[in-house]
């Protein structure tokens, strides 16, 4: 675990949990299909598994 990852936002967090939009908030993401690029470690790992549904990762 030592790159980075490419997280998308694939689907929108209208009707999902308060608790996931926070999450995808917490992620950097604001706008569906929008990117941003984090640090691959065990926080970030923990909050896409949490809403794995929502996005799409890419390891860069």
């Amino acid at each position: 675990m030592a790159g980075k990852l490419k997280i998308t936002l694939a689907k929108s967090t209208i009707g999902a949990l308060p608790k996931h939009k926070k999450t995808v908030e917490a992620l950097g993401l604001h706008k569906t299909y929008r990117s941003v690029e984090q640090p691959d470690n065990d926080a970030i790992r923990g909050m896409i598994k949490q809403v794995a549904h929502l996005v799409k990762v890419e390891e860069i």
